[in-house]
Protein backbone atom coordinates (compact mmCIF):
# COMPACT_ATOMS: atom_id res chain seq x y z
CA UNK A 1 0.00 0.00 0.00
CA UNK A 2 1.18 3.46 -0.78
CA UNK A 3 0.13 5.35 2.33
CA UNK A 4 1.70 8.40 3.83
CA UNK A 5 3.93 8.36 6.86
CA UNK A 6 3.33 10.00 10.20
CA UNK A 7 5.79 12.77 9.37
CA UNK A 8 3.87 14.03 6.35
CA UNK A 9 2.03 16.78 8.20
CA UNK A 10 4.09 17.79 11.24
CA UNK A 11 2.98 20.69 13.35
CA UNK A 12 5.73 23.25 13.82
CA UNK A 13 5.97 25.81 16.55
CA UNK A 14 5.70 29.44 15.53
CA UNK A 15 8.83 30.37 17.52
CA UNK A 16 11.06 28.08 15.46
CA UNK A 17 10.13 29.64 12.11
CA UNK A 18 13.26 31.79 11.88
CA UNK A 19 16.60 30.02 11.54
CA UNK A 20 19.83 31.81 10.59
CA UNK A 21 17.97 34.91 9.47
CA UNK A 22 15.79 32.99 7.01
CA UNK A 23 12.10 32.95 7.72
CA UNK A 24 10.73 29.49 7.14
CA UNK A 25 7.18 29.24 5.89
CA UNK A 26 5.15 27.15 8.33
CA UNK A 27 3.82 23.91 6.96
CA UNK A 28 0.12 23.71 6.45
CA UNK A 29 -1.58 20.71 7.91
CA UNK A 30 -4.20 19.27 5.60
CA UNK A 31 -7.64 19.32 7.07
CA UNK A 32 -9.02 15.87 7.76
CA UNK A 33 -12.71 15.65 7.03
CA UNK A 34 -14.44 13.65 9.74
CA UNK A 35 -15.92 10.49 8.28
CA UNK A 36 -13.03 9.86 5.92
CA UNK A 37 -10.70 6.88 6.48
CA UNK A 38 -8.26 7.19 9.39
CA UNK A 39 -10.30 9.82 11.23
CA UNK A 40 -12.19 9.52 14.50
CA UNK A 41 -15.43 10.27 12.64
CA UNK A 42 -14.70 7.49 10.15
CA UNK A 43 -13.97 5.08 12.98
CA UNK A 44 -17.23 5.99 14.73
CA UNK A 45 -19.18 5.43 11.50
CA UNK A 46 -17.54 2.00 11.07
CA UNK A 47 -18.25 0.99 14.65
CA UNK A 48 -21.90 2.08 14.38
CA UNK A 49 -22.27 0.20 11.08
CA UNK A 50 -20.88 -2.89 12.75
CA UNK A 51 -23.14 -2.57 15.82
CA UNK A 52 -26.34 -2.08 13.83
CA UNK A 53 -25.52 -4.90 11.40
CA UNK A 54 -24.84 -7.27 14.31
CA UNK A 55 -28.10 -6.15 15.94
CA UNK A 56 -30.03 -6.86 12.72
CA UNK A 57 -28.52 -10.33 12.50
CA UNK A 58 -29.16 -11.01 16.19
CA UNK A 59 -32.81 -10.00 16.11
CA UNK A 60 -33.47 -11.93 12.93
CA UNK A 61 -31.59 -15.03 14.11
CA UNK A 62 -33.45 -15.02 17.44
CA UNK A 63 -36.50 -16.36 15.62
CA UNK A 64 -36.80 -19.91 14.41
CA UNK A 65 -38.91 -19.19 11.33
CA UNK A 66 -36.84 -16.56 9.49
CA UNK A 67 -35.26 -19.12 7.09
CA UNK A 68 -38.70 -19.73 5.60
CA UNK A 69 -38.70 -16.26 4.00
CA UNK A 70 -36.12 -15.46 1.35
CA UNK A 71 -36.07 -11.73 2.11
CA UNK A 72 -35.17 -12.42 5.73
CA UNK A 73 -32.36 -14.75 4.67
CA UNK A 74 -31.15 -12.02 2.32
CA UNK A 75 -31.19 -9.55 5.22
CA UNK A 76 -29.03 -11.85 7.32
CA UNK A 77 -26.59 -12.39 4.43
CA UNK A 78 -26.33 -8.66 3.63
CA UNK A 79 -25.94 -7.72 7.28
CA UNK A 80 -23.29 -10.43 7.64
CA UNK A 81 -21.32 -8.98 4.74
CA UNK A 82 -21.75 -5.50 6.22
CA UNK A 83 -20.49 -6.79 9.57
CA UNK A 84 -17.32 -8.22 8.05
CA UNK A 85 -16.66 -5.12 5.94
CA UNK A 86 -17.26 -2.64 8.75
CA UNK A 87 -15.26 -4.60 11.29
CA UNK A 88 -12.23 -4.95 9.03
CA UNK A 89 -12.28 -1.25 8.12
CA UNK A 90 -12.80 -0.25 11.76
CA UNK A 91 -9.64 -2.17 12.67
CA UNK A 92 -7.78 -0.51 9.79
CA UNK A 93 -9.04 2.94 10.85
CA UNK A 94 -8.08 2.29 14.46
CA UNK A 95 -4.58 1.22 13.43
CA UNK A 96 -4.17 4.28 11.19
CA UNK A 97 -5.31 6.59 13.98
CA UNK A 98 -2.97 4.99 16.54
CA UNK A 99 0.11 5.18 14.31
CA UNK A 100 -0.99 8.52 12.82
CA UNK A 101 -1.08 7.39 9.23
CA UNK A 102 -3.21 8.93 6.55
CA UNK A 103 -5.24 6.56 4.40
CA UNK A 104 -6.26 9.27 1.96
CA UNK A 105 -4.63 7.68 -1.03
CA UNK A 106 -6.71 7.47 -4.20
CA UNK A 107 -6.34 3.68 -4.50
CA UNK A 108 -7.28 3.06 -0.88
CA UNK A 109 -10.19 5.50 -0.99
CA UNK A 110 -11.38 3.96 -4.28
CA UNK A 111 -11.43 0.52 -2.60
CA UNK A 112 -13.33 1.96 0.37
CA UNK A 113 -15.81 3.75 -1.90
CA UNK A 114 -16.51 0.64 -3.98
CA UNK A 115 -16.87 -1.56 -0.89
CA UNK A 116 -19.12 0.96 0.85
CA UNK A 117 -21.22 1.36 -2.30
CA UNK A 118 -21.72 -2.38 -2.67
CA UNK A 119 -22.47 -3.06 1.00
CA UNK A 120 -24.78 -0.05 1.36
CA UNK A 121 -26.74 -1.06 -1.74
CA UNK A 122 -27.07 -4.65 -0.52
CA UNK A 123 -28.09 -3.55 2.98
CA UNK A 124 -30.66 -1.09 1.66
CA UNK A 125 -32.15 -3.66 -0.73
CA UNK A 126 -32.34 -6.27 2.03
CA UNK A 127 -33.93 -3.81 4.45
CA UNK A 128 -36.53 -2.79 1.84
CA UNK A 129 -37.34 -6.40 1.00
CA UNK A 130 -37.69 -7.29 4.67
CA UNK A 131 -39.85 -4.24 5.29
CA UNK A 132 -42.16 -5.35 2.50
CA UNK A 133 -42.51 -8.81 4.01
CA UNK A 134 -43.14 -7.46 7.52
CA UNK A 135 -45.86 -5.16 6.15
CA UNK A 136 -47.36 -8.14 4.32
CA UNK A 137 -47.36 -10.27 7.47
CA UNK A 138 -48.59 -7.53 9.78
CA UNK A 139 -51.09 -5.51 7.74
CA UNK A 140 -52.22 -7.67 4.86
CA UNK A 141 -52.25 -11.17 6.34
CA UNK A 142 -52.85 -10.01 9.91
CA UNK A 143 -50.96 -13.00 11.24
CA UNK A 144 -48.54 -11.27 13.60
CA UNK A 145 -49.75 -13.39 16.50
CA UNK A 146 -48.43 -16.52 14.79
CA UNK A 147 -45.11 -14.94 13.73
CA UNK A 148 -42.34 -12.97 15.38
CA UNK A 149 -43.31 -9.60 13.89
CA UNK A 150 -41.59 -7.55 16.57
CA UNK A 151 -38.28 -9.30 15.91
CA UNK A 152 -38.70 -8.98 12.15
CA UNK A 153 -39.56 -5.28 12.39
CA UNK A 154 -36.69 -4.59 14.79
CA UNK A 155 -34.19 -6.38 12.55
CA UNK A 156 -35.47 -4.43 9.56
CA UNK A 157 -35.16 -1.17 11.49
CA UNK A 158 -31.60 -2.01 12.51
CA UNK A 159 -30.76 -2.75 8.86
CA UNK A 160 -32.12 0.65 7.81
CA UNK A 161 -30.10 2.39 10.54
CA UNK A 162 -27.04 0.44 9.40
CA UNK A 163 -27.66 1.73 5.89
CA UNK A 164 -28.01 5.29 7.21
CA UNK A 165 -24.54 4.99 8.78
CA UNK A 166 -23.00 3.36 5.70
CA UNK A 167 -24.25 5.95 3.25
CA UNK A 168 -22.16 8.86 4.65
CA UNK A 169 -19.01 6.73 4.42
CA UNK A 170 -19.74 5.99 0.78
CA UNK A 171 -20.63 9.58 -0.09
CA UNK A 172 -17.53 11.04 1.59
CA UNK A 173 -15.20 8.55 -0.07
CA UNK A 174 -16.88 9.06 -3.44
CA UNK A 175 -16.69 12.85 -3.02
CA UNK A 176 -12.98 12.59 -2.19
CA UNK A 177 -12.38 10.58 -5.37
CA UNK A 178 -14.34 13.02 -7.49
CA UNK A 179 -12.51 16.04 -6.07
CA UNK A 180 -8.98 14.68 -6.33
Amino acid sequence: MNVSHASVHPIEEAANNEQNGVVAIPRVRMKDIQGMPATVGGLSLRVSQFIFAVAAISFMASTNDFPAVTAFCYLVAAAGLQTLWSFSLAILDLYAILVRRSLQNSRVVRLFAIGDGVTSTLTFAAACASAGITVLIDNDLESCGENHCVHFETATGMAFICWFTTLPSFLLNFWYLASS
